[in-house]
C-alpha cells in the first residue's frame, strides 16, 4: 500500500498493515490532525518504507518516547512511532488507496470534547453547503 502527504513531496510505502485500524481520539492525535480523531494502524518496521522526500520530513517529540513524522511543507502527519518499539503507527487517511477493512474500534475516548460530537441529526452533504457560519 502507498501513501502520500498532500502536497505529494513525501510517499511510502508499506506492506501491509498488521495491526486493525483504530481512531484515536487523544488530545494530541486531536491537536495534530485539527480532527476528532484519527485513524491509525500499525505496520511492522520492516514492512514500512519511505520512497521519496524524506528531506521534507519534519518530527515531533509529541509526548516521551513517542515521535509523530509530518511533511514540513503542508504539514500532514504521515506516521508516528516509539523507537524502541518493533511497529510504527500509519495514520490511515495519507494512504492513496483504501485499505481492505474498516476502523475496529475507537480509543482514548476520554479525551473526546462535546463540541466535537457527531450527531444523527447532523445534516450530512455530498460537498461544499453553504449555510449561516460559513459566507
Amino acid at each position: 500500500m502507498k501513501g502520500s502527504c498532500l502536497c505529494q513531496k513525501i510517499r511510502y510505502e508499506c506492506d501491509v498493515l498488521e495491526g486493525e485500524i483504530v481512531n484515536c481520539h487523544c488530545h494530541t492525535c486531536r491537536k495534530a490532525h485539527a480532527a476528532p480523531y484519527a485513524p491509525t494502524a500499525g505496520v511492522k518496521r520492516e514492512h514500512f518504507r519511505w520512497l521519496e522526500g524524506s528531506e521534507h520530513l519534519g518530527s515531533y517529540a509529541s509526548s516521551p518516547d513517542k515521535l509523530r513524522h509530518f511533511c514540513s511543507l503542508c504539514g500532514s502527519h504521515l506516521m508516528a512511532e516509539r523507537p524502541h518499539q518493533g511497529h510504527v503507527i500509519v495514520r490511515v487517511a495519507t494512504l492513496d488507496e483504501p485499505p481492505s477493512s474498516a476502523a475496529i474500534s475507537h480509543i482514548w475516548c476520554s479525551h473526546n470534547v462535546p463540541w466535537l460530537s457527531e450527531y444523527q441529526d447532523t445534516p450530512y452533504y455530498e460537498e461544499w453547503q453553504k449555510t449561516a457560519g460559513h459566507k
